[in-house]
Formats: structure tokens, sequence, C-alpha cells
């Protein structure tokens, strides 16, 4: 969908340009990347102890329970305080991981200010059978605050599998219906109006509820919040692996735009080092929200019980298979005799009086766009394979 945010950042930075020149439209697009960078996400997850909260925090950052980064979780109250947990690739995001509702050192009538529910952008409460009383203040808490929540009933694997075991006919989609409903009517008999409840299981979140939560948070969060959200989530569908490709496509012409603009100042190599830079960084950026670093694949291997080196030999990209530098990069670029054709050709209209520039920075547009467009395809590839085999291994067991 359209962003009239980002059609208005594109009129100023035609503007800027026409009006004081290259210098000034960099500048331009260099604010608006970095505000996009730094856009901060806070997610707060709650719910009583034992709920499966710390584990949910740990599926929602991609991580195992036994990562060296994860939440602690446990059959006790692990959470005695308020804990955040930075996204392992993306630190602007942060997920709370809140203390259980209702104990000694976090009674239910002053939780929201003890643990400072104002710095969230929304909350998702979390419940391992029905949602009591406890659940309900803290709802009610958040609403007077106008800010979103959403219920999570989670362990529905758990529930999935007692019901299969206890029932001689077992039929899924009626025990999962039966969930939902025993839930909602709880929650109306407390007086929770239009509540969002969604079945969720940690451990496979590519079953039930989750891909709904994903939708309704993208649709119900502020416009530039999305793809900051987008970006952080595990791939627990082959979908969000295509809207991530789109969120970070429709970025490519900023820095597209940035190496044209670095081509229309007539130094030797300066649009090339600016450039090889930028890929560099963009790539890493990629193979980082497509979960293809190293760490994201270890955790993706052991909560999908898969062999590590199974999941690596779904990697065709030297960007997922090696690690970026820009030797890697430059490597690469060679590879496409086109690109380097034109890499040559920006460097040398640089230097032709009247009309070199232009062309020049037309050249760079066009190198800094394909190269780009190709990691983003080649890597979202790689990352729908290694979803597949990850998928197909864990389904079978």
């Amino acid at each position: 969908m359209d962003d009239p945010l980002e059609k208005e950042h594109i009129e100023m930075c035609k503007v800027e340009l026409q009006a004081h020149g290259a210098g000034a439209a960099v500048a331009k697009i260099n604010a608006y990347l970095k505000e996009l960078d730094d856009v901060q996400l806070n997610i707060a997850f709650t719910g009583e102890s034992g709920s499966g909260k710390s584990t949910f925090v740990n599926a929602f950052r991609g991580l195992d329970n036994t990562d060296e980064r994860a939440a602690p979780t446990g059959y006790k109250e692990t959470t005695m305080e308020v804990y955040s947990y930075p996204h392992p690739n993306f630190p602007n995001v942060t997920l709370w991981d809140l203390p259980g509702i209702g104990t000694n050192n976090f009674p239910a009538d002053k939780y929201p200010q003890h643990v400072g529910f104002e710095r969230f952008d929304f909350f998702i409460i979390v419940s391992a059978d029905r949602f009591r009383e406890n659940d309900v203040k803290v709802a009610k808490a958040i609403r007077d605050m106008k800010k979103k929540f959403y219920f999570v009933r989670s362990k529905i694997d758990q529930d999935i599998g007692n019901t299969r075991r206890s029932r001689r006919e077992f039929n899924a989609e009626k025990t999962l219906a039966e969930i939902r409903t025993d839930c909602l009517q709880g929650l109306e008999k407390h007086q929770v109006e239009s509540p969002h409840v969604f079945l969720v299981s940690s451990f496979d979140l590519q079953l039930y509820d989750f891909h709904l939560l994903q939708e309704t948070l993208e649709r119900e969060l502020p416009a530039h919040k999305r793809d900051t959200l987008l970006l952080a989530l595990p791939n627990f569908n082959l979908e969000i692996i295509k809207k991530k490709k789109e969120a970070l496509q429709s970025k490519v012409k900023y820095f597209a735009a940035l190496s044209a603009l670095g081509a229309a100042v007539p130094l030797p190599g300066l649009s090339v080092a600016v450039d090889l830079s930028m890929l560099v960084t963009k790539a890493i950026q990629y193979r980082n929200a497509f979960g293809l670093d190293p760490k994201s694949l270890q955790s993706l291997a052991v909560s999908a019980r898969v062999p590590l080196d199974d999941l690596r030999a779904e990697m065709k990209s030297p960007l997922a298979v090696k690690e970026i530098s820009r030797e890697v990069v430059l490597n690469l670029l060679q590879v496409s005799t086109l690109h380097v054709a034109l890499m040559a050709a920006e460097e040398g209209l640089r230097f032709i009086p009247l009309f070199g520039i232009p062309l020049a920075s037309s050249l760079s547009f066009a190198c800094t766009y394909r190269a780009l467009t190709t990691f983003l395809n080649t890597l979202a590839e790689d990352a729908q394979r290694v979803f597949t085999k990850a998928l197909g291994l864990h389904s079978s067991v």
C-alpha cells in the first residue's frame, strides 16, 4: 500500500535538490532513512505466572528457550521484575517481559504504575487456559490509557495433544473452536468488549492464529511502525518472507538516489567507494531480516529439530553462506559483466563536461538499484528454501 508520508518525503527531496543542489538532497534523504532506522517499537507481554509469556517472548524474537539471549523460562515464577529484551537483529525493537499479575511484589491494583504502562506501544496478555480477573483488570487499565491490547491463549499445542489422547473421536477444528469460545465468553462475562483472542503455540508459530495476530498488528499499528515490526518478526510462513522483501524493496529507490547524487561529485572513485559501503550495510540488514545470519539459523535448527548443515545446504547466495564483507560484495558484483560495465562507464562519464554528470548519476542509480534488488531476490529465495526445509522436516516429526 502507498505510504502518504513516503510520497511527501520524495517531494521534499525533489524540492531540496532543485533549490539547494545534490548535497542538500543527500542530507534530506539520509535524515529520512535515519528516521526509519530509529523508529522505536516497545511491545509488552504480560500475564499470570506460568502462562508461557517468556516462551512467547522468545518465539517472537526468533529464539529458542535454550539460546543464551533468551528470556528465562520455567515452572516457577521466573519474571520477578520488568525485563527488557532487545531484538537480536533490530535493537530498536524491544520486547518487555512483565512480572506476573497479582503476585505479592506486583498486586493487580498497582500493576500499571509499577511496570510503567505509558512506555509501551501495545500489550499482549498471555494465558495458558482461561483469562482471569487480573488479566481483565490489566486490559481495562490499558484501555483507559487508549492503547491496544491483544489476548493470546498460549500452549495450544498441549491442549490439542491432551484432547487427542482423551477423546475417542477427535476433531482439531472443533477443539480450537471450543477453546476460542470459552476464552471469548469468559472475557465478555467480565465486560471486555469485542476482545481479540489469538490461539498460539510458541513452538509452532506457523500453526493456529499467529498469522492473524501479525495481520492485526500490521493493520492497527501506526504506518511508520509497521515495517519495523514486520522485519523483526521470525519467518513463520512464506507470506511473511514475501512481505519483508516488499518492505525492503520499497526503500531501494532511496539508496539508489543517494548513489546517483554521490556520482554528481567529480572525485575519482568516490561514488564506487560510497556505493560499496552502502551495499555491504544493506546486504547485512537484508540477511538479518530474513533470518539467515548464523545465530538465527542456529536457533531455527534447534527449535525445528533440523540439522544446521541441512539448513545451510539450502542457501545459495554468497551473501548468506559467507561473512558479508566489501570483498564478498565486490566479487558478487563482478560476476555480472553488465554491472561492471555500468560502473566503469559511470566513472568515465563524470568527467565529460556538461552532460557527463547527469549521465553518470543515471548510471549510478541503475547500478545500485539493480544490485540491491538482486541481493533482495537471492536472499529472499534462500529464506524461502530454508523455511520450507525446516517446516517440512519439523512437520514430519
